[in-house]
């Protein structure tokens, strides 16, 4: 399978890095490939996330990582992963561009 980043999830890991980095650009490096790494590991094991609780659709789904909620969907059509966002877990969900009809 392969992995997708929609232009929401791409700016999320944008603003942790910007965010992160006001402290320390090594840090916030270090936290988006993190991010990132544990995202690649849906190319092998796609359901290692719970299906997501705001959809009854069992192919959009959620892995947590540290403070972070990956929020994906499987394609089997297309053989890909579609990460939606990488969502704060401090942040409301209804908030999230990514859930919005203009995404």
């Amino acid at each position: 399978m392969k992995i997708v980043y929609s232009k929401v999830a791409n700016l999320d890991l944008k603003e942790i890095y910007s965010f992160i980095s006001q402290d320390s650009i090594k840090y916030a490096r270090r936290e988006v490939e993190l991010i990132q790494t544990a995202i690649k590991k849906l190319k092998k094991e796609p359901f290692i996330g719970k299906q997501f609780e705001e959809s009854d659709d069992e192919f959009t789904r959620e892995l947590i990582y540290r403070n972070y909620r990956v929020i994906y969907e499987i394609d089997h059509q297309l053989k890909q992963i579609i990460i939606l966002t990488v969502h704060h877990h401090s942040r409301l969900i209804s908030n999230n561009p990514a859930f919005k009809d203009d995404a």
